[in-house]
């Protein structure tokens, strides 16, 4: 969507203020541990962007809260799986030569969207060491949230996503659908089905002698469900959803989510 898009599905423009009265009428309160997954553009058009859509959610959380966004690098990643788009074989091992290792201040998020590449960046905010799927953190439980993100557990118990379901989170899905909860990938390690196996992958990461292509297995991801599941989980009502802005946004407990998920997936998941 263009600026021009956003200004034509604006009633009126978002502004700080607007953004934290429709984010408390959801269900956002201070002091939750919030993961947000997120689009400006499906917020319409909002004085100051994503900074001011930042400044909201925290607001929301207030100081004793904790908001959570992804910071996803999955550029950083074995070049033979790269599906969109994905590149010729004659460049796999140049990619793996050559890519930057990660840097958790300078690694830029990839097709994360405006808000969590701007949150990455702010002075207060913590960033876990995963090379392709990092979260970042500000507030009470920032540092408990991204410390120990080990390699081979992107989104399993070793991750950020098992602490926020520690501390009985919440997911926001701010303008985006559930395709984009990565709660869901937690959901599958949890999970038990017929096709369930671990990918060998690698990534570009600083080592004690300098940068290296480190290889490691990880649970082998399935999104394709994820739609159904939300909409399962919708409709057994443990989903709240309002407006903020122009975006019809959802608030859930993560907890709940991820074990509705895990039932889910060992019933129907067949492959």
């Amino acid at each position: 969507m263009t600026e021009t898009d956003a200004i034509a599905k604006a009633e009126t423009p978002a502004t700080l203020e607007s953004l934290v009265a429709d984010l408390a009428a959801l269900g956002v309160a201070p002091g939750q541990v919030v993961l947000t997954h997120s689009s400006l553009s499906a917020l319409g058009w909002v004085v100051g962007g994503a900074q001011t859509v930042i400044a909201a959610l925290q607001r929301a959380v207030g100081e004793l809260g904790t908001l959570v966004l992804p910071a996803y690098s999955t550029g950083n990643s074995e070049p033979s799986h790269w599906r969109e788009p994905p590149v010729q074989e004659a460049w796999w091992q140049i990619i793996r030569d050559h890519m930057p290792p990660f840097d958790r201040k300078l690694t830029p998020t990839r097709q994360m969207g405006a808000i969590a590449e701007l949150f990455r960046t702010l002075p207060d905010v913590r960033r876990s060491d995963h090379p392709q799927t990092s979260f970042c953190a500000w507030g009470r439980y920032a540092h408990a949230i991204t410390a120990d993100h080990r390699l081979n557990s992107s989104f399993g118990e070793d991750s950020p996503l098992a602490r926020v379901y520690d501390l009985d989170g919440r997911v926001l899905l701010l303008g985006v659908g559930h395709d984009r909860n990565s709660s869901l990938h937690y959901a599958e390690h949890k999970a038990e089905w017929p096709g369930k196996a671990n990918l060998r992958t690698g990534a570009a990461v600083m080592m004690e002698h300098g940068r290296q292509w480190v290889q490691y297995e990880n649970l082998r991801y399935d999104s394709g469900d994820f739609p159904e599941i939300g909409w399962d989980f919708v409709q057994s009502g443990q989903v709240k959803t309002a407006q903020v802005a122009c975006a019809k946004c959802q608030l859930m407990n993560q907890r709940a989510l991820v074990d509705f998920a895990a039932d889910w997936i060992s019933a129907r998941r067949r492959k």
